[in-house]
């Protein structure tokens, strides 16, 4: 059976680091071979060029810089974990992807969504996610969960927003790929929420 590739996106502190982690558990106690990894991130050059993009000393970093460097994260990753683990009939969980940069990069800081598309297809070789989860929660509430200490976090309210509009976006353009959870809702309502949505997707398939 071939790999299947599930991302969870979201705004800082809408909790789906928390419900990715919940997941790869769930499936590791049904025997279900898997993978839990995020982006940017996932390898070790990724990782480093994570530190770089999250590092709040670096407030200059202008956007088509952090577009590049996220894209390079997202090429070493995709090639080096995300395409293996798939070869491999694994279910890869992975901490935002493709639709951050269209949100944070695109709508976040106004680069043309056109070309951050094509990007994306440089750098994946066109791998998209079979699912993916948005929790969706207004940044006022989000920020309150969080120190706020990286680079993203510290940006303003309004950076914030327009990042929530633009995964909203994505989310009416590919609802039959993205599943809109209320991020508002306890751990465990959201975590049964996706633990159904996901069986009965992998139902359809055998």
């Amino acid at each position: 059976m071939p790999g299947f590739l599930i991302t969870f996106e979201g705004i800082e502190g809408c909790g789906k680091s928390v419900q990715a982690k919940l997941l790869y558990e769930h499936l590791q106690s049904k025997g279900i071979s898997s993978v839990l990894t995020r982006e940017p991130g996932g390898s070790d050059i990724s990782e480093r060029i994570r530190e770089i993009l999250l590092d709040r000393r670096h407030l200059d970093m202008v956007p088509y810089t952090e577009l590049f460097l996220y894209l390079a994260s997202r090429a070493q990753h995709t090639q080096e974990v995300i395409k293996p683990a798939l070869a491999q009939g694994k279910t890869v969980i992975c901490d935002r992807y493709i639709d951050a940069s269209l949100a944070y990069q695109g709508e976040g800081r106004s680069i043309s969504r056109a070309l951050v598309n094509q990007l994306n297809k440089t750098a994946t070789g066109g791998l998209m996610p079979n699912l993916t989860f948005l929790l969706d929660i207004e940044p006022e509430i989000a920020l309150k969960r969080i120190e706020r200490g990286d680079r993203l976090e510290i940006e303003s309210m309004e950076f914030h927003n327009r990042v929530r509009s633009g995964y909203l976006k994505l989310y009416r353009e590919n609802s039959d790929r993205i599943v809109l959870l209320d991020g508002t809702k306890s751990i465990k309502q959201i975590h049964n929420e996706i633990k159904d949505i996901f069986e009965a997707r992998m139902m359809k398939l055998e």
